[in-house]
């Protein structure tokens, strides 16, 4: 990862360019979805990690599957 900072501009629309070696760092893609926080001077962005929703409901089939198995 860079600790170096990297410059960037806001475009008319008010649109930021991150950087391609940090997209690439953090695996940011098109369509990532970013909480955002400003303060005074000071704008922070965190990458939002959502779940697996198809992923989480078959693990919850399986958990129903095994009782009805039981059952």
């Amino acid at each position: 990862m860079s600790e170096e900072p990297q410059v960037t501009t806001i475009s008319e629309k008010g649109q930021i360019v991150i950087p391609q070696s940090i997209r690439k760092d953090l695996g940011i893609k098109p369509k990532t979805k970013f909480l955002v926080y400003g303060k005074g001077d000071t704008i922070i962005m965190k990458k939002l990690e959502l779940p697996d929703m198809k992923k989480e409901w078959n693990e919850i089939f399986k958990v129903m599957d095994k009782k009805n198995l039981k059952s």
